[in-house]
């Protein structure tokens, strides 16, 4: 089969590797009818996060179940499925407390001899625990494929900040950053009854979209300029929830200096500096909360999923650039030049 490989930094290939096989019994083989490309897998394609040469690479898919092991239960060759961006078993003790990000058994697609999902199909451990099944319709539905293609990850990890950050009805929320998982926070913030939503974002194509999603305001400023106009927006006592979804050390000086006194921070930008925009004496005296960290976006799929079908939320808008398998490299320039907001790939 085909897939997506990573050899260095800006060195992404699409090869012949082997076909994706059933090698546990608790493995499915599902083959991929979309897949995307991540802001996180930028972080690799820079050459700022290690990779081995010819690795595996993407972590966002859906598609149909081709086989399965002798011990999967619930899946059955032909189903429609979403996969969340890490593996796991469902069972074991974090899972059972909804913390599937440290599954016992769980991994990351891409990891080394693992399939990544940027490919023709990926080997999934742990069905049973990893897959969510979607309805059957949905494959003749190319937009309603895309908004559930989000449910992999940037929806949900949207939802994880906006939960960190305590949003709640009535709530003022102010979300660091315009990429993918920014504007589902903005998403996820009216979901839960947000009255005020600030996004903060420079770039006019993505603060639209912020827009459509429920944000009220948009403050294009950074640094202590951005401080200053969240702080006139809001009487200068900041906002009561803030989504920090870039992880640098401005955006989370930032986070921290446009929250309320007694607020709280959902971070879910993966670190890069981050710790260093942190002041523990500041959030001490305002009694801020920094919660966040990876996203458990297995747990949020259901409920969220609920939301997709019935059209209360659709993150769909995100995506707005599609490549075939073959144009994966195009996508991670598009997506490093920030000429694109996220890239869907169509194998």
């Amino acid at each position: 089969m085909r897939a997506t490989v990573i050899h260095a930094p800006h060195d992404i290939r699409v090869e012949e590797v082997p076909d994706a096989a059933i090698q546990r019994p608790e493995d499915a083989v599902v083959r991929v009818l979309r897949a995307c490309i991540c802001g996180s897998d930028l972080w690799a394609y820079r050459g700022e996060a290690a990779r081995k040469p010819g690795q595996r690479i993407g972590h966002e898919f859906l598609g149909i179940v081709e086989e399965t092991g002798s011990a999967v239960t619930d899946l059955r060759a032909g189903d429609l499925v979403v996969a969340p961006f890490m593996w796991s078993d469902g069972t074991c003790e974090y899972c059972a407390e909804g913390l599937f990000t440290s599954c016992e058994h769980g991994g990351f697609w891409g990891s080394v001899g693992h399939d990544g999902g940027q490919g023709e199909a990926v080997r999934v451990p742990h069905a049973d625990g990893t897959l969510v099944k979607l309805p059957a319709e949905a494959v003749s539905d190319d937009h309603l494929l895309t908004a559930l293609l989000a449910l992999s990850d940037v929806m949900g990890t949207g939802h994880h900040a906006a939960l960190g950050a305590g949003v709640r009805e009535g709530s003022t929320v102010a979300v660091v950053g315009d990429g993918a998982v920014g504007l589902c926070g903005v998403l996820a913030a009216k979901r839960l009854g947000a009255e005020r939503i600030i996004a903060l974002g420079r770039h006019t194509v993505r603060t639209d979209i912020a827009k459509l999603f429920g944000a009220t305001d948009v403050v294009a400023e950074r640094g202590e300029a951005a401080e200053a106009a969240v702080g006139e927006l809001l009487g200068g006592r900041g906002a009561h929830a803030v989504i920090e979804a870039v992880g640098t050390e401005q955006s989370m000086r930032t986070a921290v200096n446009i929250t309320r006194d007694g607020g709280a921070i959902g971070y879910v930008g993966v670190p890069h500096g981050s710790g260093t925009g942190l002041d523990l004496g500041v959030m001490f005296d305002r009694n801020i909360t920094l919660r966040g960290g990876v996203a458990p976006v297995r747990a949020y799929i259901p409920e969220l999923l609920k939301d997709v079908l019935s059209g209360v939320i659709d993150p769909a808008p995100v995506f707005d650039r599609t490549v075939s398998l073959d144009e994966v490299p195009d996508g991670y320039r598009a997506m490093d030049d920030r000429s694109a907001l996220k890239v869907m790939i169509k194998p």
